[in-house]
């Protein structure tokens, strides 16, 4: 049953052989919206900041004697690459123990200096006479 005044043969626009009528292109029949389903997420363990604050307290107890302040150099030195690698935290910490064991390292070699400069001193003006 083609038209005669369609040279193609199509049928008309909703129409099928069957009969039955069909949807018109972009509407589609109803369909619910998918469903969304919620995950809870994991804890996250926060990054591990041992080495920051052995820095830190290592430096601060170098206030008091010298060799801790070094060991808060290193390990400030260490916990910093850490952090910039993302393998661990305190990344302020490490940095302020550094600071700081900088800082006492220094002020304990100012005394350490100023004595053997007093030391030589001493010896080049006791061997003079």
């Amino acid at each position: 049953m083609t038209n005669p005044h369609d040279p193609y043969g199509q049928q008309p626009y909703g129409h099928q052989p069957s009969g039955q009528f069909e949807q018109p292109y972009g509407l589609q029949p109803y369909q619910p919206p998918p469903q969304q389903y919620y995950v809870q997420q994991a804890y996250v363990r926060p990054p591990d900041q041992g080495m920051a604050v052995a820095s830190l307290v290592c430096s601060l107890i170098g206030l008091l004697m010298c060799f801790p302040a070094i060991l808060g150099i290193i390990f400030g030195h260490i916990a910093l690459s850490k952090a910039k690698r993302g393998e661990a935290g305190g990344q302020g910490m490490a940095q302020a123990g550094m600071i700081i064991g900088y800082v006492v390292t220094g002020l304990w070699l100012i005394p350490v200096i100023l004595w053997f400069v007093f030391v030589v001193l001493a010896i080049g003006a006791a061997g003079v006479s």
